[in-house]
């Protein structure tokens, strides 16, 4: 690794470092020179358990190979637990620059099947985690938004699935929400100089391997093909890139469009049922 790379000085927090495309992409913005703090929780796929491992070997990994890193162990979408996972960057590295949240988990059923801990648990992880500490973030870098040298940034995770998926109505649900949550943070943060953007992945991790029929394999698009996006995304050469949503899959990269109106029509007497019946049509 180097130490003079693109992201030279800059501190990111990876949270869901341990695994998949939270690991590549740690050990990508290492190897760019950045100094990484991987926060993992170790747990299963489907939320249960906790393991220190998974984040001490991306931490073990990146400072074989050079790089600067420290691993922090606990739940995202603890309010308390995020700022001290900021506190602690700061207290070791002295600022915290950017930060990218790859945490996550499945628990995909049909809605007839869907229990409610199923839905609370995927929404918790992936919604509240963004919000718990994208929330700590805002605040740190507004009481030092008058020192900061540098435009800092906040990566959210989203997904295809946020346009609709069968069998992930929780996970479907979440990450649309993310996309909310980035939109409005992204009207926000400036104010503090810190921008923020979505990335919608398409990586080979172990979500997919959970799938019983897998739409492609790991050598079609491995998550180290994603983690270089994140790398610009957080870098100074990002200045001024708020509020997009950026999708990576293999060797494409491409912006995703906001939703705005396809058809509109308009009657002047106001719209009644049966007006509608008549005309919708139009806007198919």
């Amino acid at each position: 690794m180097t130490d003079t790379g693109p992201l030279d000085g800059t501190v990111c927090i990876v949270t869901g470092g341990g695994r998949g495309l939270g690991e590549a992409t740690a050990k990508h913005l290492a190897g760019e020179g950045a100094t990484v703090v991987v926060n993992d929780l170790g747990t299963s796929l489907e939320g249960d358990g906790a393991s220190e491992g998974p984040a001490d070997e991306t931490v073990a990994a990146i400072r074989d190979a050079g790089g600067t890193a420290m691993a922090h162990f606990g739940d995202v979408t603890d309010l308390e637990y995020t700022e001290e996972l900021i506190d602690d960057t700061v207290a070791e590295y002295g600022r915290v620059d950017a930060a990218v949240n790859f945490a996550g988990v499945l628990r995909d059923a049909y809605l007839t099947e869907m229990t409610g801990e199923d839905w609370d648990t995927v929404i918790d992880v992936h919604l509240r985690g963004h919000f718990a500490l994208l929330r700590n973030l805002a605040r740190h870098w507004d009481e030092t938004a008058e020192a900061a040298d540098r435009e800092r940034a906040f990566v959210g995770v989203t997904s295809p699935s946020a346009l609709g998926n069968a069998g992930q109505a929780n996970y479907a649900a979440a990450k649309a929400g993310v996309l909310g949550l980035i939109r409005t943070a992204s009207a926000e943060l400036p104010r503090y100089d810190a921008r923020a953007n979505a990335l919608l992945p398409i990586a080979y991790t172990r979500m997919i391997e959970d799938m019983p029929h897998q739409p492609f394999g790991e050598d079609d698009f491995p998550p180290e093909k994603v983690a270089p996006v994140v790398g610009y995304l957080v870098s100074e050469a990002a200045e001024g890139v708020n509020g997009e949503t950026v999708r990576a899959q293999g060797d494409m990269v491409s912006l995703v469009a906001d939703p705005k109106d396809e058809n509109s029509m308009v009657d002047a007497e106001g719209w009644t049922v049966e007006t509608l019946s008549e005309r919708f049509d139009e806007l198919l």
